[in-house]
């Protein structure tokens, strides 16, 4: 194991508090060749945990995608609207699956069977510590999309129902971007066979 390095706060300011908050740190941390840093400016966004689910249905090998206008895309070459996974933050006391299953229900308007847990990741620990669990969840896919979304969210959400392979495809020609769609899409493309034949098997069942 690699020894445990440590940090220090120097100063903490909080800038913004709103649904999002913003803090402004000075601090400094050890370096690898020994010694300390120089005190560091750095800001700080901050989240709360979230988790991302790729709808899956394992009988006709079709996804679920959503698609919804992101502020944070206005500058990107397509425009803001985002193909994405179902994703939905963490309420307090609140377990990842269940997030999840409320998530598909209220963006998709379908009911989750099995999920299975891909991982987590952090989406840019540079900059905030957001940290998003990710699942994929089986699901009965419709024969189309529809638009969803929670009204007093002011949420605005089209469902994408498409073959696996052709999401597989979006994503390495660049039309998937969100990483709540990338990864548990690249986990789904190495690892379907496996998970589709351990669910014919068995495994865990729907509750």
């Amino acid at each position: 194991m690699a020894k445990r390095r440590h940090f220090e706060i120097l100063e903490r300011r909080r800038c913004h508090d709103g649904f999002f908050k913003l803090d402004l740190l000075r601090l400094r941390h050890e370096r690898f060749g020994g010694g300390w840093s120089v005190p560091l400016s750095r800001e700080l966004f901050l989240q709360r945990e979230a988790v991302a689910a790729l709808p899956w249905d394992p009988g006709s090998d079709r996804v679920v995608l959503i698609e919804q206008f992101r502020s944070g895309a206005i500058g990107a070459p397509g425009g803001p609207w985002l193909i994405e996974a179902v994703a939905g933050l963490r309420e307090p006391g609140e377990d990842p699956e269940t997030v999840a299953r409320r998530e598909v229900a209220e963006e998709a308007g379908l009911r989750v069977g099995r999920l299975e847990p891909v991982g987590a990741y952090r989406s840019s620990p540079g900059a905030t510590n957001e940290l998003v669990h990710v699942f994929i969840a089986e699901v009965a896919a419709p024969a189309a999309g529809g638009i969803f979304g929670v009204e007093g969210e002011h949420e605005d959400i089209r469902s994408l129902v498409l073959a696996a392979e052709e999401a597989f495809a979006w994503r390495r020609a660049g039309r998937i971007t969100a990483a709540t769609a990338v990864v548990p899409l690249l986990w789904l493309e190495a690892h379907r066979a496996r998970l589709r034949a351990r669910w014919a098997g068995g495994g865990e069942t729907p509750p």
